[in-house]
């Protein structure tokens, strides 16, 4: 036998990477859904030939990626989709500059004009008394914080009216950024118009109208000026001139 044989001992990494690649083939090839459990820790180790301790870094590495839900005396479950992950890039992927914001409304205008067109061909009544729930809280707003919180949920009810599960999760994925937008271009907004938020609400009111009247090209042409708007009216908070929001 020859001393300098090497053999290859997985490393405790390598070990608990296969296992999450286990896992992550059994939910996202749909042999696992939402809400199903997981096979426990006795059984994965022995389909794996891995130990229990390396199941659970596995475990836990799924449940850091929104994959897994863990909760202390049951067997893990496929968590259910959430926009925790991608809220956490974004957050940190937007600059909160004027160049940063004026971005995360071109990638509104790329998604959410879609998503209007969406809702307005996919929304049931109770997505419509949601958003017209929401158009209720901006018009009583007393306050520019819960305006802004309303026309955020505004914009979160409209896309989860799309019936497109990404989308939504998307939208509600760059919630926190999007504060700090609204926040800007209510500023701008001010600016023009101190004395009323009257055209922002006409605008929403103007956006629900078409989704409750099933116009979905009249949904996406409300949603898009309205972008439009807001990109005027965070260009006004910057001070920068305004071009042509035609575009």
């Amino acid at each position: 036998m020859n001393s300098n044989t090497d053999v290859t001992v997985p490393s405790s990494s390598s070990v608990t990477e296969d296992a999450v690649h286990h896992v992550e083939k059994l939910i996202f090839s749909g042999q696992l859904e939402a809400g199903d459990t997981l096979p426990s820790e006795t059984e994965l180790a022995a389909t794996l030939e891995i130990s229990r301790l390396s199941v659970r870094e596995a475990l836990r590495t799924l449940q850091a990626q929104g994959l897994v839900s863990i909760k202390q005396g049951r067997r893990p479950t496929v968590a259910h989709p959430t926009a925790a992950p991608l809220s956490g890039y974004f957050s940190a992927a937007v600059r909160r500059d004027a160049g940063g914001l004026l971005e995360l409304v071109e990638v509104r205008l790329a998604i959410e004009v879609h998503v209007a067109a969406l809702a307005a061909g996919h929304a049931t009544r109770a997505d419509l008394a949601t958003i017209e729930m929401m158009l209720g809280a901006m018009k009583a707003a007393d306050d520019e914080e819960s305006f802004n919180d309303a026309d955020l949920r505004f914009h979160a009810a409209v896309a989860s009216a799309g019936g497109n599960r990404l989308l939504s999760l998307l939208v509600e994925a760059m919630e926190e950024p999007l504060h700090d937008s609204r926040v800007r271009s209510l500023r701008g907004n001010r600016q023009r118009h101190p004395d009323s938020l009257d055209d922002l609400i006409a605008q929403h009111e103007e956006i629900f109208e078409r989704i409750r009247a099933r116009d979905r090209v009249g949904a996406a042409d409300a949603m898009r000026k309205h972008l439009q708007q807001t990109r005027s009216d965070l260009r006004a908070s910057f001070a920068l001139p305004l071009s042509d929001d035609r575009e």
